[in-house]
C-alpha cells in the first residue's frame, strides 16, 4: 500500500534512481503528435475534434487514443497516424533544452536511469537518435514491453524491478496527468515536468510530490532542495 510508505523528502532522501517519460519530458514532440492526429482525424472522421480532444489521451497506448476517437478502426488509424508521425519526426520533434547535459551529468554521478514510456519502440527509437540518450541512458521500456500501461503502475514497476531498484525509492519524472497517477499509485516519488503538452492545473490535479519547471531544476531537487518544489 502506498499510504504506509514514507514520506517523499525521506525516500528522496534514500534515492535509489530516475525513471524519466519520453514525449513531453525529454524530447519536445507536441507538434508532431498534434499534426499526425490533426492529418488521421481529418482522413477517418466526419468532423475535426478540437485539438485539446486530440491531446487528452497522450501518455497512454496509441492504440487506446484511436479507439477512443473512432470505435473499431483503431488498428487503421494507428497505422495511417504513425506513418505520417516517423515521415515527419525529425522535421518537427526537438529535445527539449538541457536535456542532455542533465543526462550525462547524472550518467557521471553512477545514477541508474530508465525511460518508461507508452510510446512504440519504432517511434521511441526515432528520438532516442535524435538526442543521443544511449548514451546516458542505457534501458528503454515501451509499450511493447509491457501488456499493461500507464495510467497503471506496471509499467514503472517493471521498470524498476528490471534495474534492481525499489520503485518506492525511485523518481519518476513526466508531463502527464497519466504519468502522475501511474507514479502515486505505484509508490514512486511523482515529479511532474512543467515544461510538457498538458497544462499545469491538469498535471498538479493528480498530486505529484514535486513540480519542476525546468529539467535544470532535478539537480537542485535531489541534492537537498526539496522543500522548494513540493507540490
Amino acid at each position: 500500500m502506498t499510504s504506509s510508505l514514507p514520506p517523499a523528502g525521506v525516500r528522496l532522501a534514500e534515492l535509489e534512481g530516475i525513471l524519466f517519460d519520453f514525449d513531453g519530458t525529454l524530447i519536445d514532440t507536441t507538434g508532431l503528435i498534434l499534426e499526425s492526429f490533426r492529418v488521421t482525424a481529418r482522413e477517418f472522421l466526419d468532423e475535426q475534434p478540437p485539438d485539446e480532444v486530440l491531446l487528452a489521451g497522450v501518455g497512454i497506448p496509441l492504440r487506446t487514443q484511436m479507439e477512443t476517437l473512432c470505435p473499431g478502426r483503431g488498428d487503421e488509424m494507428v497505422t495511417f497516424y504513425r506513418a505520417h508521425n516517423h515521415a515527419h519526426h525529425d522535421e518537427l520533434a526537438r529535445p527539449y533544452p538541457h536535456v542532455e547535459r542533465v543526462l550525462s551529468e547524472l550518467a557521471a554521478r553512477g545514477m541508474p536511469m530508465a525511460v518508461v514510456t507508452s510510446k512504440g519502440r519504432v517511434a521511441v527509437g526515432l528520438g532516442v537518435r535524435m538526442i543521443g540518450l544511449e548514451r546516458y541512458v542505457p534501458r528503454v521500456f515501451t509499450s511493447d514491453d509491457v501488456e499493461i500501461h500507464k495510467p497503471d503502475p506496471y509499467p514503472l514497476r517493471h521498470a524498476a524491478g528490471e534495474l534492481g531498484l525499489e520503485l518506492s525509492r525511485c523518481v519518476y519524472l513526466g508531463d502527464s496527468p497519466h504519468d502522475m497517477a501511474a507514479a502515486r499509485d505505484g509508490g514512486a516519488i511523482a515529479v511532474a515536468a512543467l515544461w510538457g503538452m498538458f497544462e499545469r492545473e491538469r498535471v498538479l490535479a493528480e498530486r505529484p510530490d514535486y513540480a519542476l519547471a525546468d529539467i535544470d531544476e532535478l539537480f537542485d531537487l535531489i541534492d537537498g532542495e526539496a522543500d522548494r518544489f513540493a507540490c
